[in-house]
């Protein structure tokens, strides 16, 4: 009798220590995964994937990598389904990648504060597909003739980016907090547009390489000048402050019309893809939770 008891005894505590280690191991786990916001993970990702993108083209070719990875509308209607998924990763360039990842600091640090984290996550990989989605049925419908190639974009074209997400982003913003002020920094898509007029006016001479190698640099100065929170050099950058609801409407329509003159490297049917997201999803979020959305809009006037 008195065996039996230590025996069971003794189980009982080696399966309350095992359990507590377990217990143990998934807090370890869990507190590491909570070290960093969502949005700091999305920027971690997209970061770490730039980088294996750049060595992985240098030793297979870049248009092996974008054939597999890159959104392409011809493509993803012959079955390349996945690349609705792997082209919210990728970017074209470190200054497409430095205007995403500040865009979603800002934005989306705001906006995962407001719905949460899981919300959050679910919603920006949602609206993401959904934005690259709504931009290659456009462009394969009608971005192969005229007009429409220069509003809707060739269906041959490869899109990367965050872009689509983000605006999804800003798209609950507009409606949750409308009034809230934020600032567009307008400099580097000035900066932007510039490039491209100057080549395609002079599509090979040396000073459009010499104006695209200040353009990458005032697009990184930006960046940093940002992070500063040097009042000085951020407005180098030329920071333009309005309220919420009005920045994605500043944000798309511009460049739709200034696209109908220069052919811009922007998928503006992708950023209003996630914008529709956006708008929707702030909507439902308002009728569900109207006493905390009044609540918001009077801390944000």
């Amino acid at each position: 009798m008195d065996k039996w008891f230590e025996d069971k005894f003794q189980n009982r505590r080696l399966r309350d220590y095992t359990q507590r280690h377990l217990d143990n191991q998934d807090n370890k786990k869990l507190s590491f995964s909570r070290k960093f916001s969502i949005t700091i993970w999305i920027i971690i990702i997209n970061v770490i994937v730039f980088f294996l993108t750049f060595i992985f083209a240098s030793v297979y070719g870049e248009e092996q990598i974008f054939n597999y990875l890159a959104l392409n509308p011809t493509l993803l209607f012959s079955g390349f389904f996945w690349t609705l998924f792997t082209s919210m990763f990728l970017h074209g360039g470190i200054g497409h990648l430095l205007a995403n990842t500040v865009s979603l600091f800002f934005v989306g640090s705001f906006v995962e504060r407001i719905i949460g984290r899981k919300r959050y996550l679910w919603f920006y990989i949602l609206s993401g597909i959904f934005a690259g989605l709504f931009y290659a049925l456009l462009s394969f419908l009608f971005g192969s003739l005229g007009i429409g190639e220069k509003i809707f974009v060739n269906p041959s074209v490869f899109a990367v980016g965050a872009s689509g997400a983000i605006f999804g982003l800003l798209g609950i913003l507009a409606v949750l907090v409308p009034r809230n002020k934020i600032y567009l920094i307008a400099g580097p898509i000035i900066a932007l547009i510039l490039e491209f007029v100057i080549s395609s006016v002079y599509p090979s001479s040396t000073a459009g390489s010499v104006f695209s190698f200040l353009v990458t640099f005032y697009w990184i100065f930006s960046f940093f000048a940002i992070f500063s929170f040097n009042s000085s050099l951020i407005k180098l950058t030329i920071p333009w402050e309005m309220p919420m609801w009005l920045l994605p409407i500043i944000a798309i329509v511009p460049l739709v019309i200034i696209g109908l003159f220069v052919l811009l490297p922007i998928g503006n049917t992708a950023h209003l893809g996630g914008l529709i997201a956006g708008l929707w999803y702030g909507i439902y979020l308002k009728k569900k939770y109207g006493r905390k959305t009044a609540m918001l809009n009077k801390m944000f006037r």
